[in-house]
């Protein structure tokens, strides 16, 4: 049988906190791939872990590829035939 509401989320799966702490691994594996937890202590609601809400790429750090990258020497020469293109002349 299909999912009427496939958009809905599956139900959180609720651990007490001596089950989380010994799976914790397993757990968070499980929150990376698409499952949520909700952590009890005594029956209450301590925490909720869920999957990143978005893929976050590593914040670029400037200057990383300082003395890499090398520029030719005429880099900033623009040839004749491509100024006059562009600035609309005949050739």
């Amino acid at each position: 049988m299909t999912d009427p509401f496939p958009d809905r989320k599956p139900e959180a799966r609720k651990l007490g906190v001596r089950e989380f702490r010994t799976n914790i691994t397993a757990v968070l594996r499980e929150a990376q791939r698409g499952n949520s937890f909700v952590i009890t202590s005594r029956g209450e609601v301590v925490a909720e872990i869920h999957p990143p809400s978005v893929a976050t790429r590593p914040r670029r750090v400037p200057g990383t590829l300082r003395g890499r990258i090398r520029l030719a020497s005429d880099f900033d020469v623009l040839p004749p035939d491509i100024l006059a293109a562009m600035e609309g002349e005949p050739e």
